[in-house]
């Protein structure tokens, strides 16, 4: 099977226990929980069977080994896992709102996490992998966004494929050189896993006929449209194909989209139907708010299985 390669952050998350705004009173917490939206990405492709492996780097601390150990023990290749002595594995604190929304205090670019470097160990992993994983959050920055670049080069160069899932927020593209670098990486994308908005936000189109047009005439072979609530819908030069959204209690959305993401990735390169992609794609996403922690409702195909057959999807 194609060997999937991501590069970008490994945190921790903790949890405020109450509902409310901030972090300006005492409270208890929860936590910490591994995360990082290219390692949930990644650590959901290792749960389904398939080959895999990330770029990162954690602190010489117990949040790093929790990450490290948690991740391993899922079958994620984390050999260019870099360990930074003089700087903190990466954190995030999350509030909930009545309303659902969060406030966060995150701690990234100036964590381990934030100084993800080219190593020897992570080009022998680009050497070894058929696929990269794009991340908008792992383009903050030059450094990450060149890595990114050079990883692109050096997968396609041998055959290899790419998807990117851009994540970004519209003040990213106006950083020095951004766009210009998202148009390279998007010049060289095979899936594209836009959400809501992103889909026009990286083409001159208006329309989502447009952009589609648009993106297969980059060399996009496939485009997957996310929206929330509304499901989610694949299209092709051939085909569009639209897959509901699932009912569910949600607990905790944090890492959804990256399950999504992972899944779909993970069946469409082993040349899964679209439909049964998206549909698998669908039920991952939806089993990763169901349960607290942000990492802690990745599964497994007979996960997978037993939701679409209680949602009357499989007999």
């Amino acid at each position: 099977m194609k060997k999937i390669v991501v590069i970008g952050e490994i945190l921790v998350e903790i949890m405020a226990d109450q509902i409310g705004e901030g972090f300006l009173n005492p409270l208890s917490l929860t936590g910490p929980f591994p995360s990082g939206a290219p390692a949930i990405f990644i650590d959901q492709v290792a749960k389904l069977g398939q080959p895999c492996g990330i770029v990162s780097t954690v602190g010489y601390d117990d949040f790093g080994r929790l990450n490290v150990s948690r991740l391993k023990s899922d079958g994620v290749d984390i050999s260019a896992i870099s360990e930074d002595p003089a700087r903190p594995t990466g954190t995030a604190f999350v509030r909930y709102r009545e309303d659902g929304s969060r406030d966060f205090i995150f701690n990234i670019e100036h964590a381990a996490c934030g100084q993800v470097a080219m190593t020897e160990a992570a080009q022998t992993l680009f050497d070894s992998a058929d696929h990269l994983h794009v991340m908008g959050s792992s383009l903050s920055s030059t450094t990450f966004t060149e890595l990114n670049l050079h990883a692109v080069q050096s997968i396609k160069r041998r055959g290899g494929s790419v998807s990117f899932d851009p994540n970004l927020r519209k003040e990213m593209l106006e950083k020095d050189g951004m766009r210009q670098a998202m148009h390279k990486l998007l010049g060289q994308t095979d899936l594209f896993l836009p959400s809501g908005d992103e889909l026009t936000l990286l083409t001159y189109a208006s329309s989502t006929d447009d952009a589609l047009a648009e993106l297969f005439g980059k060399g996009v072979s496939a485009v997957v449209h996310k929206n929330g609530s509304k499901g989610a819908t694949y299209h092709d030069v051939k085909q569009s194909v639209t897959a509901r959204a699932f009912p569910v209690d949600e607990i905790d959305p944090t890492g959804a989209g990256d399950c999504f993401g992972g899944a779909f990735t993970t069946y469409w390169l082993r040349g899964t139907d679209p439909t049964t992609a998206l549909l698998r794609a669908c039920a991952a996403g939806a089993l990763a708010v169901g349960k607290r922690g942000p990492m802690e409702g990745t599964s497994n195909a007979d996960d997978i299985d037993s939701f679409l057959k209680h949602h009357g999807e499989l007999t």
